[in-house]
């Protein structure tokens, strides 16, 4: 007989799945965007992109994404990695997507900062975001 313990732990939540979009100019320059007030970790910088709602694939998620936040049409994107994070508010899976070809400049569309970046200087980064920089430097094209 098998008795379940009352101090067990509670289940974590399913993630939610989350497009997220590396944009890479032919230099290397990577495109970080920074949470605007009124989310969770307000302030922070990460990689853009949101949340995959039902029925709807990685890749339309993304450049869905995109169009709203940044007012851009992502032309193409390789999937590049997955990355699962449990964040005090979220537990959360994260699809990573590499575009290299995109139509239109960036904007904020959604009143949020952004900066193009070689060698990462802002801070502070999202903490599912700090891993990824150091793999993106072996990805970078050399000028």
């Amino acid at each position: 007989m098998t008795v379940a313990s009352e101090t067990m732990a509670a289940p974590i939540a399913a993630p939610i799945d989350v497009a997220v979009g590396i944009l890479m100019k032919p230099n290397g320059d990577v495109l970080l965007g920074q949470r605007p007030e009124g989310k969770p970790y307000a302030g922070y910088w990460e990689f853009p992109g949101g949340k995959v709602e039902g029925g709807e694939s990685i890749l339309d998620a993304l450049k869905r994404e995109f169009l709203e936040e940044l007012g851009i049409e992502v032309i193409s994107a390789e999937p590049w990695c997955g990355v699962q994070h449990v964040y005090p508010h979220a537990h959360v899976r994260l699809h990573f997507y590499i575009s290299r070809e995109w139509r239109g400049e960036p904007q904020s569309l959604e009143g949020q900062a952004f900066a193009w970046q070689g060698s990462v200087e802002v801070e502070p980064l999202l903490p599912a975001t700090i891993p990824l920089i150091e793999w993106i430097d072996k990805l970078r094209l050399p000028l």
